[in-house]
């Protein structure tokens, strides 16, 4: 996966924007004005890419443990948060999976008035 595709996927999602919260090299997507997945664009430029993304906590321990290149969520809550390596182990389609969930668990946490507003728009 190159940056572009990563870029382009999460901002197909309903209601997502993109973000620089922290400074200018953690690029952050956001749905409902609450973080689902970031990234390092440094970290993409030297070729080691990374992105940080929610995922369920039981679901996340079974991935640490199937995959080498999915790890406790650096600087995130260990709990429920991933870092997860791209171009490494991970197929695209299971770090396209990946977003997905997290996105449904950013999404789901939404008021539902806000959730209303953003499957409206």
């Amino acid at each position: 996966m190159n940056l572009e595709t990563y870029y382009e996927y999460c901002l197909s999602k309903k209601g997502v924007t993109e973000h620089f919260p922290f400074d200018e090299d953690t690029l952050v997507f956001k749905v409902g004005g609450k973080m689902f997945a970031l990234t390092s664009l440094t970290k993409w430029e030297l070729g080691a890419p990374a992105i940080n993304l929610k995922c369920d906590p039981d679901r996340a321990q079974e991935l640490r443990a199937q995959c080498d290149d999915i790890k406790p969520g650096f600087h995130m809550s260990k709990i429920h948060w991933n870092t997860v390596s791209i171009n490494k182990d991970v197929p695209d389609s299971l770090i396209k999976e990946l977003i997905d969930h997290s996105y449904k668990l950013i999404f789901k946490s939404l008021k539902k008035k806000i959730q209303q507003e953003i499957e409206n728009s």
